[in-house]
This record gives structure tokens, C-alpha cells and sequence, in this order.
């Protein structure tokens, strides 16, 4: 390992024994009581030395045996270092490309700031490159959405969408408007290239149109139709609920932009089971829907307020990326809104319904009932273990390290 504090921390001093990494509540950490040998030391963890230099220059300032070695494994413990040459193989490949890291630096320091382990970021960000991702609908908020997924790594994101541009599906970051008349998923996958941060792996032949690709890591379905935002219709993701595929909702309606929900299919809410639901709560609400869809199409764009839809590509981007690092199905269950002109964001829950199909709310009940029998059996021991909590906690701090709120 090759040991760096984490660049995207700025550092600070809150008296002459305590320094600060970070600024913001959700990140900021604080270490103490430092004596000035060491707080000068914390220069020379810039990712150029090793463990062995590092230890050499901690004699020649003078430091104790093992304080250069136990400040390390404390910086590293508390997720504020990180690995110079970690990330593995891929990210390797990732540093030998320079232009590529310099266009995704940005990505990269966020990532450190929500990683814990040294040169998981690095990892995380070249396993993007290796990602799939489809992207129906080439609106304002679909095309948009797929030119930041470009943009942040992913390796390939491929557009569906018929038709050609018109004036109002023009965007800044998506369809141009030297774009207008072009067909529609060529313009947008156009605008996908140019956000690339550099030519994309080439790949096979693609599955063709109205197929679904089992090797695609996610989905996300972004209508023009504004009543296929606000209902969307649960045959229209009835393959990849088959498939397994992950899937993601995103649009505009009536000022209204909505993300969400995240559906994994057999484990979270989906669109039928969001149709069963709204029918329980408003018996009219299939008669309303039928009306929607077989009324007039618009003639000119849908109420899509040019900030909002790229607000709502935006979150829908940051959500499909959490999801594709790993870092859990955050939107899972929620269908986030927010409408003109409050701009208050409500998270609406999307439960798994029984009479839906898709077999979410039969696998929850399942959890439940297992979680409920085993919750059961430990509680005899779960009381005395929480007197082992604060000796645990004292001896992995060692009465140095603080949350900073």
C-alpha cells in the first residue's frame, strides 16, 4: 500500500493538538490529541511512499517506533486514507490512461468521501467501465440522464426511443438542436459519445429493438408521454420483471418531476404493484388511467420545465450510480416527486402489493415471518451483549477519534 489522506478532505486545525479532515457534517472526522512532529507528518502521506520510506522519514523526525505505522492503521480505520496503487487490476488500466482519470477526478474524489476501504474508489469507479445500461426515452430528462451516466464512466449506454427531435426535446447536456429532425435514438446516442470521458469498449452486436438484453446491469425507463410518467403501465416492464433486470423510473408530469421507484424484480414494489395500490386507495383510478391513454396526443411538448427535468435526470443518474456501485438499492421502494413551484421533494413508498404478479410481497412476507421467529430466539441474548458495547467501542477508538458535527 501506498498511503494518501484522502485529497477531497480539507484539513483543518481546532487547536494546536486537534486537527480536522473534512468540512461537512456527513464527513468530517477529528483526530486527537497530535503533537506538532506528527501533524507535520500527515504531509508526507501523499501517495508517493511507501511503508518503508514512510517509516524511514518518522525516524529522522524523531517519532516513536510504531507511531508511523499506528497512525496508518487509525487514519485507514477511520476511512480517511486511501490506497495510492490499490483498486485492483481495472484500476489499474483506469491510471495508465491519464487523459481518461483527469476527466473523472471529480467522480473520484466523491467516491473516496463515501468509501471506506484504501483504493476502493479507484475500484469502483473503473468497474464502471465495464457496465451496461439502457436508457428508454430520449426527452429532455432521458437524454440528459444518459449523457451524465456517460460522462460518470459507465461503459455503455445505449438509448431506445422512435421518432424524430423535435424543438422542445432540446436540452443543454442533451439533445442539441442542430438535432432537430434527426431520428431521436440516434441523436441521443450521439450526445451519449460526446459525454464519454473517451471511446467506450467496443462490444457485440446489440439486441435488437424491443428485445431485452440480459446483459444489461440496469434499465431506466424515461417516457416523453406524461402519462406514462405518472402511470406508468406495468406491461411495459412486464420482460425485464421476468428477467431479473433492474429497473428504474424517471420523468416530468405536469410540472411534477418523479424518480422512483428502483425496482428489483421478486424483492421491491414495481409498477403493477404501484397500479394495485393507487386502485385500493381510488377504486376510479383504472377508469382515470384508461381515459389518459387513449386521449389525444400532445402536439407540442408536455409541461417540462427545462430546470426541473434536468433536476429530476440529475437524481435519477445519482440513484442508477449508487445502485450500480454497489452501494445499495437506495431508491428501492420510494418514488421521490417534486413539483413547481414549492421544489419540496416528498418521498412517496411503492410497497410490494399481493395481487401483483411480480412475487415481491410474498418474498417480504417470507423475511418477515423469518425475521419475526428469529427475533423470537435471540432475545434471551441480545440483552446482555449490550454491556460488551462500550469497552468494544473504547478499545477500537483508543480515546482519539471523534465524529465532527
Amino acid at each position: 500500500m501506498v498511503p494518501m489522506v484522502k485529497p477531497a478532505l480539507r484539513r483543518g486545525w481546532r487547536d494546536l493538538n486537534t486537527v480536522q479532515f473534512g468540512m461537512t457534517p456527513a464527513h468530517a472526522m477529528t483526530l486527537g490529541p497530535m503533537d506538532t512532529a506528527t501533524g507535520s507528518f500527515l504531509d508526507l502521506l501523499n501517495g508517493t511512499r511507501g511503508p518503508e520510506l514512510l517509516r524511514e522519514e518518522g525516524r529522522r523526525m524523531d517519532l516513536p517506533d510504531g507511531q508511523v505505522d499506528g497512525l496508518v492503521e487509525r487514519l485507514a480505520r477511520a476511512g480517511l486514507l486511501d490506497d495510492a496503487r490499490g483498486g485492483g487490476p481495472a484500476a489499474d488500466a483506469l491510471r495508465a490512461k491519464p487523459e481518461l482519470l483527469d476527466r473523472l477526478r471529480p467522480d473520484l474524489a466523491s467516491l473516496s468521501l463515501t468509501t471506506s476501504e484504501p483504493g476502493e474508489a479507484l475500484g469502483l469507479l473503473a468497474a464502471r467501465r465495464s457496465l451496461r445500461v439502457q436508457v428508454r426515452g430520449a426527452g429532455r430528462v432521458g437524454a440528459v440522464l444518459a449523457s451524465l451516466l456517460s460522462g460518470a464512466g459507465v461503459g455503455e449506454v445505449d438509448v431506445r426511443d422512435c421518432g424524430r427531435v423535435e424543438p422542445w426535446d432540446v436540452a443543454p447536456g442533451g439533445l442539441p438542436a442542430e438535432s432537430v429532425g434527426d431520428r431521436r435514438d440516434e441523436a441521443a446516442r450521439r450526445a451519449v459519445r460526446r459525454a464519454a470521458p473517451d471511446r467506450p469498449p467496443r462490444r457485440g452486436s446489440r439486441a435488437p429493438a424491443g428485445t431485452d438484453d440480459p446483459g444489461l446491469s440496469l434499465v431506466i425507463l424515461a417516457p416523453r408521454d406524461d402519462v406514462a410518467v405518472h402511470a406508468p403501465a406495468p406491461s411495459a416492464a412486464d420482460a425485464l420483471v421476468a428477467s431479473g433486470t433492474p429497473h428504474l423510473y424517471a420523468g416530468v408530469v405536469e410540472a411534477t418531476g418523479v424518480v422512483g421507484p428502483l425496482v428489483l424484480p421478486g424483492e421491491t414494489g414495481c409498477a403493477g404493484c404501484l397500479h394495485e395500490d393507487r386502485t385500493d386507495r381510488d377504486p376510479v383510478w383504472p377508469r382515470l388511467v384508461t381515459q389518459w391513454r387513449s386521449g389525444k396526443a400532445r402536439q407540442t411538448g408536455p409541461p417540462c420545465d427545462l430546470a426541473l427535468a434536468t433536476a429530476v435526470a440529475g437524481l435519477a443518474a445519482a440513484h442508477a450510480l449508487a445502485f450500480l456501485d454497489g452501494r445499495g438499492p437506495s431508491g428501492a421502494g420510494v418514488r421521490w416527486e417534486v413539483s413547481l413551484p414549492s421544489l419540496h421533494w416528498r418521498a412517496r413508498p411503492v410497497r410490494a402489493h399481493s395481487s401483483c404478479a411480480c412475487g415481491a410481497a410474498e418474498k417480504g412476507n417470507r423475511e418477515h415471518s423469518a425475521e419475526d421467529a428469529a427475533s423470537h430466539e435471540t432475545m434471551a441474548v441480545q440483552r446482555p451483549s449490550t454491556m460488551l458495547r462500550p469497552g468494544t467501542d473504547a478499545a477500537r477508538l483508543a480515546g482519539t477519534w471523534r465524529a465532527h458535527v
